[in-house]
C-alpha cells in the first residue's frame, strides 16, 4: 500500500514555472509506475506525464517541451517541473502510482492556477 501526498501547487502568471512534488509513503515505491494527471472544472481527468519504474517517460502532446517528470526512488519522491505555463494548464494536478489494477493509488490533488 502506498499513500501519496502532492505539494507545490499555487498561483502563477502565464509563462511562469512551478514544481510539483509527490511524496510516497509505503513500501516498494520503486516498483510502481508514477504519473501526473490533471482535471480542470467540467472536464475529465487526463494524463499529463508518466515515468515507469525503469525510468522511461512519456508526455501528453499538450505539455511536450514544457513539462518534465522525474522521480527519486531513494527519497520516495516524484516530481513534475512545469515551465512556460499557460492559462489552459489551470487544473487540479494528481499524482498516481500504479503497479497493477489492485495496486493503483492516488493523491488528494494540488491546485495549479495560471492567471495574470
Amino acid at each position: 500500500q502506498v499513500q501519496l501526498v502532492e505539494s507545490g501547487g499555487g498561483l502563477v502568471q502565464p509563462g511562469g514555472s512551478l514544481r510539483l512534488s509527490c511524496a510516497a509513503f509505503g513500501s516498494f515505491f520503486d516498483f510502481y509506475d508514477m504519473a501526473w494527471y490533471r482535471q480542470a472544472p467540467g472536464l475529465q481527468r487526463e494524463l499529463v506525464a508518466r515515468i515507469t519504474s525503469g525510468g522511461s517517460t512519456n508526455y501528453a502532446d499538450f505539455v511536450k517541451g514544457r513539462f518534465a517528470i522525474s522521480r527519486d526512488n531513494a527519497k520516495n519522491m516524484g516530481y513534475l517541473q512545469m515551465d512556460s505555463l499557460k492559462p489552459e494548464d489551470t487544473a487540479v494536478y494528481y499524482c498516481n502510482a500504479h503497479w497493477s489494477s489492485r495496486l493503483d493509488h492516488w493523491g488528494q490533488g494540488t491546485q495549479v492556477t495560471v492567471s495574470s
